[in-house]
């Protein structure tokens, strides 16, 4: 057997179809595509957005991209390994304490202590929130945990949740 004997199975080729070739060839004139309109049309036929003039489904579809929570409380993270190396045995560690060594950005903004790393020093560490491996790992170095009241801000201070006095309460706590 040669190059020039290698022929393809019967029937694993098919011949293309020569459209618009004149009538006798079966496929002419109009080449298939029916008389008129957009499908008859050469360039890019209607896609699959188009139901042949019936509003889309996408446009019936309401407008809604997800939400966006007002209510969301964004917190600056700080590990419980930048605390080791940062500060000495006994210190107390605050937002301004943490802002000062630059672990935060803002002294304002809610702090949440996560558990990522060892410590091996005793601190007093006061924040908003803390995970529950931050906090056995601040206590069972010797340390002590104090969460901080969250300032009432935003969306969540203009919220008519709370009764007013209770509001002011909260926040006469957060001027001290």
């Amino acid at each position: 057997m040669k190059l020039h004997d290698l022929r393809p199975d019967e029937g694993a080729t098919k011949r293309r179809k020569r459209v618009g070739r004149g009538i006798s060839a079966g496929q002419g004139k109009t080449a298939g595509r029916g008389t008129k309109g957009q499908g008859a049309r050469s360039g890019p036929n209607k896609g699959a957005y188009f139901e042949g003039g019936q509003l889309p489904l996408v446009r019936r579809l309401p407008f809604k991209r997800g939400f966006t929570n007002i209510f969301r409380v964004e917190y600056q993270e700080v590990n419980v390994a930048d605390l080791a190396q940062r500060f000495n045995d006994g210190d107390t560690v605050t937002p301004e304490t943490l802002a000062a060594k630059g672990l935060i950005k803002k002294a304002e903004e809610p702090v949440v202590v996560l558990g990522e790393g060892d410590l091996g020093v005793r601190l007093t560490v006061k924040a908003h929130r803390f995970s529950k491996s931050a906090q056995q790992k601040i206590e069972a170095a010797g340390g002590s945990v104090h969460t901080l009241p969250l300032l009432l801000k935003g969306a969540r201070a203009t919220v008519k949740k709370l009764p007013k006095e209770q509001v002011a309460r909260l926040r006469a706590q957060q001027a001290e």
